[in-house]
């Protein structure tokens, strides 16, 4: 049995809870559509090989590097994805993004407060007494407001905000492919750098050789002073280049360091013993362009801006509109302590507020437009990150095809320059040549070397460009989207 005291007060919000669901059916603005980019059916480029079955495929592109076969390599880009700055602080955009969710889901709902007061008061008695009168006054009770969402404007805000956490979880999984990419690159670079450093300490030894042969065979008359120089000279142009590839090196192995969120010296007792290029078979799952638009954090992220400007547009027209809030207040108070809890001293309050800008200079009109070009201009963003990603893969095709023909040419290079070597020293030698034809071979030899050994880089980092093209680098979850759920 409800006390007579509390009757209307329940009937009137029995009343507004069945009328609710009628009054915030309405959501202005416009729903968010996935836009539509028109690829083409097919690569212009040949495709590497691909796996048979899409497990596979998305199983190769999530951890991509493990094709090199490198246990270095792995465990490098896994401690980056653990330790990297860039990728830590996109983990706290996603925390400050899920946080304002938050704030913006509980616009939903009521707000309660409770609140107890004491106050003590003087006021002059009536007439020319002098006399004054002092009051005491206990107040305790419950205070509510519910902003009623009429038209929308907060669950648009809601909407909004998962967008946003959309975009900061898109943003760390582009940091994830970045990284991945940027990690093997320079680790490949780091061992490119060890093996031509390793080629031109063989060669200078090979030309200090041809150096000593020199000396002898001018000391014995044979040859004139002209040949020393000029062996010499080579010596010296070869020795030349080991310290900067020893600098190099080191500053590569820093860079690692700094991906790996350590200090420049972390990784240099790791990383300095030598190691051979690792090499990998092309098996790039391509799959079609279209899939592409799924794939890429880039893509996906520029697709989650629009539907949060699209939801902001939702926001700026419900401020068009009146804003309705419930407010009520329950409680007790007494002049005194003892008679706060007796019969006669409660109180309540409960009604509507109607809230509506009639007149501001229009600006919640201009609001709605600016949110209109936010929107059109992350249309437009999206429109240019698919063709930038378009390009990309097209280019990483096209390069990866072409360095492949390139290295098997300078294999052939490599071994041609190889037997003019032994041909001109044997000439040399048997005093049927001079000493100019061992010196152009022998700078032919280790360009030919050098050159190949740079091809090699880059058939293995325009590999490691066409998996960062294609989105590689993160595994998808089962779970949906956040905005999917608005």
């Amino acid at each position: 049995m409800i006390p007579r005291l509390h009757r209307t007060p329940c009937r009137t919000c029995l009343a507004l809870c069945l009328c609710l669901p009628l009054l915030s059916s309405c959501m202005l603005g416009p729903d968010f559509q996935r836009p539509e980019a028109k690829v083409s059916s097919q690569w212009l480029g040949q495709a590497p090989r691909a796996p048979q079955t899409m497990a596979a495929a998305e199983q190769e592109l999530a951890q991509w590097w493990k094709i090199f076969n490198d246990p270095t390599l792995t465990s490098l880009i896994e401690r980056a994805m653990q330790a990297n700055l860039d990728l830590r602080m996109a983990g706290s955009r996603i925390r400050q993004a899920r946080a304002a969710m938050g704030i913006a889901g509980a616009n939903l709902g009521p707000t309660v407060e409770t609140s107890t007061s004491y106050r003590r008061s003087q006021t002059a008695r009536s007439g020319n007494s002098g006399e004054s009168i002092t009051t005491d006054l206990y107040m305790m009770g419950f205070d509510a407001g519910w902003e009623m969402d009429l038209f929308g404007g907060v669950r648009r805000g809601v909407e909004a905000a998962g967008a946003d956490l959309d975009t900061a979880v898109e943003g760390r999984r582009d940091l994830l492919v970045s990284l991945s990419a940027e990690v093997a690159s320079n680790y490949l670079t780091l061992r490119s750098l060890q093996q031509r450093l390793a080629i031109a300490r063989q060669n200078l030894m090979a030309q200090e050789h041809s150096t000593g042969l020199t000396r002898q065979r001018f000391g014995a008359g044979f040859v004139g002073k002209l040949d020393v120089v000029q062996a010499e000279a080579l010596v010296a142009t070869t020795a030349g280049q080991i310290p900067l590839f020893e600098a190099q090196i080191r500053q590569t192995t820093y860079g690692l360091s700094l991906l790996l969120g350590g200090e420049p010296s972390t990784l240099l007792a790791e990383l300095t013993p030598e190691a051979a290029l690792p090499t990998a078979l092309a098996t790039v799952p391509l799959g079609v362009p279209s899939g592409l638009l799924l794939r890429r954090p880039d893509i996906r992220m520029a697709e989650a801006k629009i539907h949060a400007a699209t939801a902001r547009i939702g926001m700026a027209k419900a401020d068009l509109f009146p804003k309705f809030t419930i407010s009520g207040a329950l409680g007790l108070q007494n002049s005194t302590f003892s008679s706060t809890f007796k019969r006669g001293s409660s109180f309540w309050s409960l009604g509507p507020t109607l809230n509506w800008p009639l007149f501001d200079m229009g600006r919640n009109r201009s609001n709605l437009e600016l949110n209109k070009a936010v929107q059109e201009e992350e249309l437009l963003a999206y429109e240019q990150t698919v063709l930038a990603a378009l390009l990309e893969v097209e280019n990483a095709l096209i390069a990866s095809t072409k360095e492949e023909e390139h290295r098997q040419t300078l294999i052939l290079a490599v071994a041609a320059n190889r037997t003019a070597v032994d041909l001109a020293t044997s000439l040399y030698t048997a005093g049927e040549n001079n000493f100019l034809a061992v010196l152009i071979a022998q700078r032919s030899l280790y360009a030919a070397e050098d050159n190949l050994a740079q091809s090699s880089l880059n058939v293995s980092t325009n590999l490691v460009a066409l998996f960062k093209a294609m989105g590689g680098g993160w595994q998808p979850e089962v779970a949906p989207r956040i905005s999917e759920k608005y």
